[in-house]
């Protein structure tokens, strides 16, 4: 079963995050267990909230890949670039697909 992690966060230096996140890509690109897809939803109301929506293979795969030091050194260099706590809802995906 699919599993998707969604962060919610704020920031203003959502440049600097997402060159942080390109450059983990492409050190890890091609490797077993990581991300699938990714969607960054920003706040209309709130143009500093963004939720990151972070699409894994399976629960299994996406705590493995949180258990990874390399996960968890890019998620501290992340959150030394947010504003507050950043919260974390994790999701089993039921549905998926087109509205008919």
């Amino acid at each position: 079963m699919k599993f998707v992690q969604i962060i919610d966060f704020e920031t203003e230096r959502l440049d600097e995050m997402q060159q942080l996140l390109q450059q983990a890509g492409e050190r890890n690109a091609g490797s077993p267990g990581g991300p699938t897809h990714h969607t960054l939803l920003q706040d209309r109301d709130n143009p500093r909230r963004y939720l990151a929506l972070i699409e894994f293979d399976s629960y299994e795969e996406a705590m493995s890949n949180s258990d990874n030091p390399e996960t968890a050194k890019l998620a501290e260099q992340l959150g030394a670039l947010c504003i507050g706590e950043r919260v974390y809802t994790n999701c089993d995906v039921r549905e998926m697909g087109p509205l008919k």
